[in-house]
């Protein structure tokens, strides 16, 4: 299986993931493969899922950067919430699992949640002083967040 930079992506990095959304207790089944990834995503991620990585943050539970990272207000994510059952719709399903991607990634990258966590919240050099989590506000961002992750772990950082 092959990400969009061309380097074969694990299954480990789907299970990281799956993990963070709560496993297969709450995904039902945990996917295998990009494709049933996508399938997952298509028919809504259970609400329990973002429920699950949010209680899990470390650093960004707390804070106003949850919003974008995310993609919904406080309070749409306090009203979902409090109905755990209904799945998430297909945009906030993505937005969901983008997260949990990049938020595994750095985890594997800096050696912890909390200082993935950190530094998402820091300004970086490779974003011209911009913190990753504001990126993470649009597709043309993000892929700007999974660009210097990719380089910082192959030690380019310009």
């Amino acid at each position: 299986m092959t990400d969009r930079t061309g380097i074969d992506a694990a299954p480990a990095d789907l299970d990281r993931i799956a993990e963070l959304l709560g496993g297969a207790r709450v995904l039902r089944h945990a996917p295998k493969t990009q494709l049933d990834a996508h399938e997952m995503l298509l028919h809504g991620l259970p609400g329990r899922a973002l429920n699950h990585l949010v209680e899990r943050l470390v650093v960004l539970q707390h804070t106003p950067s949850l919003e974008k990272a995310i993609g919904m207000s406080l309070r749409t994510f306090q009203r979902r919430r409090d109905v755990p059952a209904k799945p998430l719709s297909q945009e906030q399903s993505g937005r969901t699992w983008k997260f949990a991607e990049i938020l595994a990634r750095a985890t594997a990258l800096f050696g912890s949640q909390e200082e993935a966590e950190q530094w998402l919240e820091r300004p970086a050099l490779g974003l011209d002083g911009r913190r990753p989590i504001d990126l993470l506000a649009t597709p043309a961002g993000v892929e700007l967040v999974e660009d210097l992750l990719t380089r910082l772990a192959y030690g380019v950082y310009v």
